[in-house]
């Protein structure tokens, strides 16, 4: 069992900031954060000032893309969950932002223009996980029809990746490099898809899947492809 520390949103995943603290520079580089994301109905802000607002709302005041142009990231993915197929919590929204490095990302937490902005992130979040991926294969770009499916799924014990059934083509796929935040479940990929309106359900109960967690997801702004092919 991995160590723990509570969060405000969540349990920081001590084994993976050891593993990323101790990469070699030369070894570290771009890197996929995907964030799963539940927020509160109402904002918990504090004080007797504090507005009232959603905990989405407040999300969207954090937005903190000028820190990430400076960084160098990239915004890769960014929607609303339209409909949950399976696995919990209820999850509101998903956003990926493609990071130059692991060193990156912990050097975003320690600016002040960030820490300014989280205050809102922490208000609106119940709950996050952030997954680390790594691209896997290559990334196509999204073909007409069907319904876009994000899928963050646990492998059993020395199972391999199941073949998925007819109607469903691969968009993009990411191996796990570790969870930064979440809670005690550890996840090995996560996949994207676009699939058959009617098929949807069938990618529940593939053998050799532990836990999945199925989402069908709208597309804010989808950049998720290029962020793949030009990393």
């Amino acid at each position: 069992m991995a160590e723990r520390i509570e969060h405000t949103y969540g349990q920081i995943n001590v084994d993976t900031l050891k593993k990323w603290f101790r990469m070699d520079p030369a070894e570290d580089g771009n890197v996929w954060m995907i964030n799963l994301m539940k927020y509160h109905q109402v904002a918990a802000y504090h004080g007797d000032d504090a507005p009232v607002i959603s905990g989405k709302d407040a999300d969207d005041v954090y937005a903190p893309v000028d820190v990430l142009k400076d960084l160098g990231a990239m915004v890769a993915f960014f929607g609303d969950v339209e409909r949950q197929v399976e696995g919990d919590p209820a999850w509101d929204r998903i956003a990926i932002v493609r990071y130059p490095s692991r060193a990156s990302f912990f050097a975003m937490q320690e600016r002040d223009d960030f820490k300014e902005k989280h205050v809102h992130k922490a208000a609106g979040m119940e709950f996050t996980v952030i997954v680390g991926g790594l691209p896997v294969g290559e990334a196509v770009e999204i073909p007409a029809g069907g319904s876009y499916v994000m899928r963050v799924r646990r492998l059993a014990p020395g199972a391999t990746a199941p073949v998925d059934p007819a109607g469903v083509t691969s968009v993009a796929r990411f191996s796990s490099d570790g969870t930064i935040i979440g809670d005690e479940r550890e996840w090995d990929e996560v996949l994207f898809d676009v699939v058959d309106d009617d098929q949807i359900d069938s990618l529940i109960g593939l053998p050799g899947v532990e836990e999945q967690i199925t989402l069908v997801v709208d597309r804010y702004l989808d950049r998720l492809t290029e962020s793949v092919t030009t990393g």
